[in-house]
């Protein structure tokens, strides 16, 4: 899942500060599991704005709403036509950066702000506790390495091995976090697959990451096509 945490109500409200009318929208996914954009944490961010608004004797409207995606047309498009109708200034999005992204190409002339700092792609592993586990490289290895993604577990993103500065299965940057590549070799022991460590891979091809430009998945089967080319 997309793991966020919410902006200080200070900095959210520097964003918002000089609009009438603003609409604050949560996420029923990701923002929502993460406790960062859900249902409650839109109701706790405006009512932490009327205050704000009402020690400084302004008077500003502050609607509320909360949608199942921010990231997909059929649940965007009603908001969108909420924004419209309603005459809402600019919008507040509790989503991930994903979710800014989408309704701000969607509303267009009305400026989208985001109320949380999207941090990684992860996994609770314990109630209020969510670690990064996936880097989003586009080109998964986790078949070689146990199920544990060295670009995302090991601080220095590296594929062959640990580096010299690792310490009782500890990285080097904290006694708190876990060398990535200890991780590894223990899963892979339990496993009785360590041997695959010695096998020669070659150089990581990473034109699938970020190096190429935003990227696009497309299944042509599902892709709408101009009704020219449909009839033709």
């Amino acid at each position: 899942m997309i793991v966020a945490e919410r902006k200080p109500l200070s900095e959210i409200k520097s964003f918002i500060e000089n609009y009438k009318k603003i609409l604050i929208v949560g996420c029923g996914t990701c923002a929502t599991v993460c406790l960062a954009g859900g249902e409650s944490e839109v109701k706790v961010v405006a009512s932490g704005m009327r205050i704000g608004f009402l020690k400084e004797d302004r008077e500003v409207e502050i609607l509320e709403d909360c949608i199942t995606r921010q990231c997909e047309p059929e649940f965007v498009t009603p908001l969108v036509e909420r924004v419209k109708n309603e005459g809402v200034e600019a919008v507040l999005s509790l989503g991930c950066g994903v979710g800014v992204n989408f309704l701000a190409d969607k509303l267009e002339s009305v400026p989208v702000f985001p109320g949380v700092n999207t941090e990684f792609f992860g996994a609770a592993i314990e109630p209020g506790v969510w670690v990064e586990m996936c880097a989003g490289c586009g080109n998964c290895i986790l078949h070689l390495t146990g199920g544990i993604c060295p670009i995302a577990r090991c601080s220095k993103s590296i594929l062959n091995g640990p580096c010299g500065g690792s310490q009782d299965g500890k990285c080097e940057i904290s006694p708190d976090v876990d060398c990535g590549w200890n991780l590894i070799v223990e899963r892979m022991k339990k496993m009785g697959t360590l041997h695959r460590l010695e096998e020669i891979v070659p150089p990581r091809d990473w034109s699938t990451s970020r190096h190429g430009g935003p990227r696009r998945v497309v299944h042509e089967e599902l892709v709408t096509q101009p009704e020219a080319e449909a009839t033709g």
